[in-house]
């Protein structure tokens, strides 16, 4: 009994002395794969960086070529944008391009506001940009604006891009819509307005639910209300009205 005790503890230790080379030389192979994985990519970034010096011109000017290039830097965690005056914006001059059509966004929204109720349709935004600014945001295009205005969302001034359905609106009041204020919203895209009748319809709210999501779009200045139709009061999304004129 006291032999196949001692046995056993052998057994055991020697069993516990193999796991622990097995996990040793699986870390081992971790750390050089890691190594590898490493290497690999600061020889692509550096690749990249080559590239980019290279079309410089090309990347600022040509938005097609521009786009598949920020692709290229998302794939391996490279962003252009991170800093205006890191090496990426030293590079390609990006930071400056950015930074500017982020202040035309904002004087765009700004000038706007009072019409749209601080909502306006992405399209209409690079329309009016491309006509106020000529050839020089000729070539900017709506991926360049999200870019753009994801990076003034950091500066916490209310700019964001909203998807309802399949249209991407600029929201540049800052105000944080609920998911019942985006259920208005949505239900109003075909036609530019919502009334409490048709809200309780498509969505079978309550009427004092309806009432009450309108009521904070309201106080945020997005919709008019017009009071003329016989039935009931119409909630008109002014920014949702074609205004590129």
């Amino acid at each position: 009994m006291r032999r196949r005790g001692v046995g056993g503890v052998a057994a055991i230790n020697k069993n516990k002395l193999a796991k622990a080379k097995f996990a040793e030389k699986g870390t081992e192979i971790a750390e050089g794969q890691i190594s590898q994985m490493s290497q690999q990519l600061d020889e692509f970034r550096t690749k990249l960086s080559d590239f980019a010096a290279k079309h410089r011109n090309e990347i600022r000017k040509n938005p097609e070529f521009r786009n598949h290039f920020q692709q290229m830097c998302a794939r391996i965690g490279v962003d252009p944008l991170a800093s205006s005056k890191g090496f990426w914006a030293e590079l390609l001059n990006v930071g400056d391009f950015y930074y500017e059509l982020g202040v035309q966004i904002i004087e765009v929204c700004m000038a706007t506001r009072p019409r749209n109720g601080g909502i306006i349709p992405l399209e209409e935004l690079r329309v009016r940009l491309t006509k106020a600014h000529g050839k020089s945001r000729g070539d900017v295009t709506v991926d360049d604006l999200s870019r753009a205005i994801k990076k003034l969302s950091t500066l916490g001034n209310g700019f964001k891009v909203i998807v309802v359905g399949n249209q991407r609106l600029v929201q540049s009041v800052p105000v944080e819509l609920s998911m019942d204020n985006t259920a208005v919203l949505q239900s109003a895209m075909d036609t530019g307005y919502v009334c409490v009748k048709t809200l309780c319809s498509e969505f079978q709210w309550p009427t004092d639910r309806a009432r009450r999501s309108l009521e904070q779009l309201i106080k945020e200045g997005m919709i008019w209300i017009d009071s003329q139709n016989a039935e009931e009061d119409l909630y008109w999304f002014p920014g949702l009205f074609n205004n590129e004129k």
